[in-house]
Formats: C-alpha cells, structure tokens, sequence
C-alpha cells in the first residue's frame, strides 16, 4: 500500500454522512467560528458535483439567495460538518449537472427520484 494512502487511512475519520450524489437536494450544517463563539448554519441547495475521493472528497452545493445564485465548496472529511440532512433525492442522468448555473424558474427544476421501500 501507498504511504500517503496509509497516513490518509490513518487520518480519515468514521464519518456518519449519509450516500448523496448529484441532483440531491441537501442540507447542510456547518460550524462557523467568529472570534471566540460558533455557532452551526445551514446551508441548503442542489449538489452540483461529487469529486476527488478519500481524504480529498468535496462536493459542490447551489442554493439561490436573493435572487443570486451562490455555490459552496465542502469537503467530506472536514471537522466543521456537523451533519447533512438529505431533503430529496434528484433523478439526473449526469455525474455534474453545471448546467443548472443558467435555468432559472420551471426550467431549473429536477425531477424527484423514485424511493425503494
């Protein structure tokens, strides 16, 4: 085995994070410091993408503000997560689905994904 993927193995905590991909509305809860105090905000949108893998994983969250889209690097393994809530599952036939960036409204929607019972 590689060394770096030893350490990384080594580092990697047992993260409890729930199977997402892209399309997946999601909501996540992460700790912000300011000075002395933190305090957890959400921050809830669409994944855009999912990349890299072990100890490098991030994934791309989309949320609208104000009528401003606003995108949100996360990496997985990153202490400051403190948990992500699934809201609902997006059925889209692509891996990074950017093109999201330029609908707007109706055409901006995706399609939910049938649940398995």
């Amino acid at each position: 085995m590689d060394k770096i993927k030893q350490i990384e193995n080594d580092l990697m905590e047992d993260n409890q994070l729930p199977e997402f991909k892209a399309g997946d509305t999601i909501n996540v809860h992460y700790k912000i410091t300011e000075g002395d105090k933190t305090r957890i905000q959400q921050f809830k949108g669409v994944v855009l993408q999912k990349r890299g893998s072990g100890f490098t994983e991030t994934f791309t969250v989309r949320k609208i503000s104000a009528g401003v889209g606003v995108e949100r690097i996360f990496p997985i393994c990153s202490p400051n997560i403190e948990k992500i809530d699934i809201n609902s599952k997006g059925k889209v036939r692509r891996a990074r689905i950017f093109y999201q960036r330029e609908r707007q409204g109706k055409k901006a929607r995706i399609k939910e994904a049938l649940r398995k019972k």
